[in-house]
């Protein structure tokens, strides 16, 4: 191992959904904090390549990267944390893992051998370990393994951490397990059993952690830390406490708090370069939680049983709301429940409406409620990506006249296809990967909605559709005041549409939550909220 970067590995057990990538994304801050440079990875343990087919109620988002990876939601913490961004490279599956094993193993590169899970897997899954780190670009790289200690698909992971120790080396390595302390509320007692178990598990399979972040919703007293330093083999000190927080970015701070990062930095022998001591992170904090205002906006999707499914939207939100000193109350509003008998009911208390991206025809009529009724009551309306096309296609129904205007998608025989497929996507015989993805520049029209936001000419954003605006019928639309005001430079693609005349009126082809952060509040996230505060104003 020529490289100097040092690696961190955090594990789960006891349960899932603890928060690994909360608490990653959290170190990976407090790292930077003091003018370390790190990436975070994730290595989630299914087969597929990646969650590009997933169905978001089996997985939640799927985050898409600026070179196109389509990877766990995970990453958007990440870069939403810390402020740069993740690639194809920072989310590994034990699909990529094998069919880059048995690529090789067609192509002869294993000639004469029986390529088995060690050394083979393994050996792969440790190449993709150190892979960023020997970029150069990162001091730490933090690896989140996706699942759970003791599940069968983790194993080869586990074992690919056991041998990382041996490759780097004590000072080079470090492993952080997160764990749960369940409370009783019977016996009025936290349990550290579940825990002695998971780390049992782990020191099975040949790895001992030596930090132990507990997830409970009590203070740890002292005596239950000792029973798990005592029975977990790790030092006191290295018991850190994460109570439940009220917001995940409060998170960094209650970890600096229990000294998580100054144990790291004493383990992998690292000194602090610098100490912004998180000053704007903090100014964040401060302006989220002292609101000076309020409004409430409607999220009209088909996935609402999981706010997961939307996670980067309602993110983006909180990030653009507290720019504003604004709190957003967002409500996720099944699309397959609006018609046009209830609809006043159910969006007539809005400050703003957003129409979600989306696949197929399951709730298509509510969603073109939704927008005719944002476009007839001028109430800020934002639309992203099939929320786009759900404008476009109302808007010629209604305004235009063409009654059985529709998408290709939805309806291939359509007489007006204002939405139809993509010319490079006609011959696909392969779903996975192939959609129009990761980043692509758009040029704005000037004076419109967009460019005000943007206060730029040029912009890029990234995508994830197979589907797009059909330009025959652009001057059309134009004619009626619904007007193109972003377009790709190269194929003409309409990326932007807005109304002229209504208050703020916009869908986007391409996905704007993918790269708001918390330092970096999107732009047209910021313009739709101050719509909304203005609308409630007026109200």
């Amino acid at each position: 191992m020529g490289s100097s970067t040092k690696h961190i590995f955090i594990t789960g057990g006891v349960t899932s959904s603890l928060g690994k990538g909360i608490i990653a994304a959290s170190l990976a801050k407090l790292l930077q904090s003091r003018g370390i440079s790190v990436t975070i990875q994730k290595f989630d343990p299914y087969l597929n390549i990646d969650p590009g087919t997933l169905n978001p109620y089996e997985h939640g988002e799927c985050f898409v990267t600026e070179d196109g990876a389509e990877t766990d939601l995970d990453l958007g913490h990440y870069e939403r944390f810390l402020n740069t961004e993740t690639s194809q490279d920072n989310n590994v599956t034990t699909g990529r893992i094998y069919n880059n094993v048995i690529t090789k193993e067609r192509k002869g590169e294993y000639l004469g051998k029986t390529v088995q899970v060690i050394p083979h897997i393994t050996d792969e899954i440790k190449k993709n370990f150190y892979k960023l780190g020997e970029t150069g670009k990162y001091e730490v790289v933090i690896t989140e393994i996706g699942g759970c200690v003791g599940d069968i698909e983790s194993l080869p992971f586990v074992e690919a951490v056991r041998q990382a120790r041996w490759d780097l080396g004590s000072n080079n390595i470090l492993v952080i397990h997160l764990t749960l302390i369940p409370y009783l509320a019977a016996a009025k007692e936290l349990k550290t059993k579940p825990t002695q178990h998971s780390v049992k598990q782990l020191l099975e399979a040949g790895v001992q952690p030596d930090i132990l972040v507990c997830r409970t919703e009590k203070h740890l007293p002292m005596d239950v830390k000792k029973k798990i330093a005592l029975f977990c083999n790790v030092q006191l000190n290295c018991v850190i406490e994460a109570m439940d927080a009220d917001s995940i970015y409060d998170v960094p701070l209650l970890m600096k708090k229990e000294k998580l990062d100054e144990r790291v930095m004493t383990k992998l022998k690292l000194t602090s370069k610098s100490n912004t001591e998180l000053e704007q992170w903090k100014e964040f904090l401060g302006k989220l939680k002292n609101p000076t205002q309020e409004v409430e906006i409607g999220l009209v999707g088909k996935y609402v049983s999981l706010p997961d499914a939307y996670k980067s939207i309602i993110e983006s939100f909180t990030h653009a709301g507290a720019s504003l000193e604004c709190k957003v109350n967002l409500t996720l509003i099944s699309s397959e429940e609006i018609n046009a008998d209830n609809v006043q009911k159910k969006l007539g208390e809005l400050d703003g409406i957003v129409v979600a991206p989306g696949f197929g025809e399951r709730g298509l009529v509510g969603k073109v409620e939704a927008v005719k009724y944002a476009r007839e009551n001028n109430i800020p309306f934002f639309g992203i990506c099939l929320g786009l096309q759900i404008a476009v296609i109302e808007f010629a129904r209604n305004v235009m006249g063409l009654k059985s205007a529709s998408s290709t998608e939805m309806d291939p025989e359509t007489e007006y296809p204002v939405i139809f497929l993509m010319e490079g996507q006609k011959n696909l015989t392969q779903l996975g990967g192939t959609m129009r993805l990761g980043s692509y520049p758009c040029e704005l029209t000037k004076n419109t909605k967009a460019s005000v936001a943007y206060s730029k000419p040029k912009i890029s954003e990234r995508h994830r559709h197979r589907y797009e605006f059909n330009n025959k019928y652009l001057k059309e639309f134009e004619k009626h005041g619904m007007v193109a005001s972003g377009k790709n430079p190269e194929g003409g693609l309409v990326e932007i549409m807005e109304i002229k005349d209504h208050p703020w009126f916009l869908g986007t082809q391409f996905h704007p939550e993918y790269k708001s952060t918390v330092l970096n509040p999107h732009p047209l996230f910021v313009r739709f909220i101050k719509a909304a505060i203005d609308e409630k104003q007026q109200k």
